[in-house]
């Protein structure tokens, strides 16, 4: 099932359970799809584009929750706790330290890369490798953590 099929029938589940929160949050993820696929670029919405919506809508309210929190505005931080975990349903399982350390050495050792000059190779490689299962920034301290 296509995520834009999942996301009307949560739409629809969230409608009766007047579940304002869930239905703000897919509100969001179904209006991104309708705009990717109604751009005029004339490229088809498949699987990886949609994960790249979600990831984008996560990190916009995951911004957000950053800047509302240094400027003391919990209620506006609350909402976007609530966006984030319920938006974060539909991506994949993130890797955690751990994982992510691991895959991220050995894909050091195979651009044989030693240095932080190395850093785009090995990001490079990591962002397409881990696309959903890890966040950029993450991937980024990591990368700078083992080769720095």
């Amino acid at each position: 099932m296509s995520l834009e099929l999942r996301v009307n029938d949560e739409i629809k589940t969230a409608m009766k359970a007047k579940d304002a929160v869930a239905l703000r949050s897919l509100r969001a993820i179904k209006s991104a799809i309708l705009l990717a696929k109604t751009d005029g670029s004339g490229k088809e919405v498949d699987d990886a584009v949609e994960l790249k919506i979600v990831q984008k809508l996560v990190k916009q309210r995951k911004d957000s929750l950053e800047i509302f929190e240094k400027q003391d505005r919990e209620d506006l931080a609350v909402k976007e706790r609530e966006e984030i975990e319920i938006i974060s349903k539909f991506l994949p399982a993130q890797m955690d330290a751990a994982e992510l350390e691991t895959f991220i050495k050995g894909i050091i050792e195979k651009t044989g890369a030693s240095s932080m000059k190395d850093m785009g190779k090995v990001m490079g490689m990591a962002s397409k490798q881990l696309a959903g299962k890890a966040d950029g920034k993450t991937i980024s301290n990591v990368v700078k953590a083992l080769l720095g």
